[in-house]
């Protein structure tokens, strides 16, 4: 019997995979990847399901829970709003046999896209919940925008209190959001009349905040965003998960 994948090039992944040593005990892995173009437009619950039978078609050895149900073991990080992108998502899977993790980059990659795509993949090290910032950065292309009104946007971020409507499990409720924003500048070109912002935002369990929220405060406070909506637009990227003392989360 052949005990090597890279000894089956005419077999298929997940077909394969069976073949590969188990583990003495199984492991996590954690994946970095990148959510951008159309991929964004995909709800966070519709991108868990797709990724359970991207993982199987790949071939990727996953451990599956015991009981009447069992299911692969897939945890994800940091959830992302639909209509935002991303250069840093992460999920860690939990394997029973023996891969390397350049070969797992590549079974998931052969079945992906260029707007979701495998950035890095290692052993896991550290847990979810010590992330604690996330940073984004905006673009804003509508009428209005200046130089002026970039430094009142900056301005308009730093001053407390800032009240605006935060939706919960429990309901919806006023909050200041000044709190929740570490930090945040604003610029503007002339060449192309686009703001850009760049903002470092509370992202744990308890004190995450969405940066349309951002957003939803420049409409309310500057009118913007009001024009013909086929000309007007604005992006969201997030590019960089933090920890508690702001190096990069892994």
């Amino acid at each position: 019997m052949v005990s090597k994948f890279e000894n089956l090039p005419e077999m298929k992944p997940c077909y394969a995979k069976k073949y590969l040593p188990k583990l003495p005990a199984p492991i996590t892995v954690r994946i970095k990847f990148r959510k951008i173009g159309s991929a964004q437009y995909i709800s966070h619950l519709d991108f868990q399901k797709s990724i359970h039978r991207i993982v199987a078609r790949a071939g990727i050895p996953t451990w599956y829970t015991q009981g009447f149900n069992p299911h692969a073991k897939i945890a994800f990080g940091l959830p992302l709003s639909v209509g935002a992108q991303s250069e840093c998502e992460y999920m860690d899977i939990r394997i029973d046999r023996e891969i390397s993790c350049e070969k797992i980059k590549e079974q998931l990659n052969a079945e992906l896209t260029d707007e979701l795509r495998v950035l890095d993949v290692y052993l896991q090290t550290t847990k979810f919940c010590e992330i604690k910032y996330a940073a984004y950065e905006i673009k804003l292309k509508c009428e209005g925008l200046s130089k002026s009104l970039a430094e009142k946007a900056e301005q308009l971020f730093e001053v407390s209190p800032l009240i605006m409507k935060k939706r919960s499990k429990s309901g919806e409720k006023e909050i200041d959001i000044i709190p929740f924003i570490k930090s945040i500048s604003a610029s503007y070109s002339e060449d192309d009349g686009i703001m850009s912002m760049s903002a470092i935002l509370s992202a744990n369990d308890s004190d995450y905040l969405n940066p349309e929220y951002l957003i939803t405060a420049m409409r309310d406070r500057f009118s913007l965003l009001s024009g013909d909506p086929t000309k007007e637009w604005y992006s969201i990227t997030r590019v960089r998960i933090l920890r508690e003392d702001m190096e990069d989360f892994r």
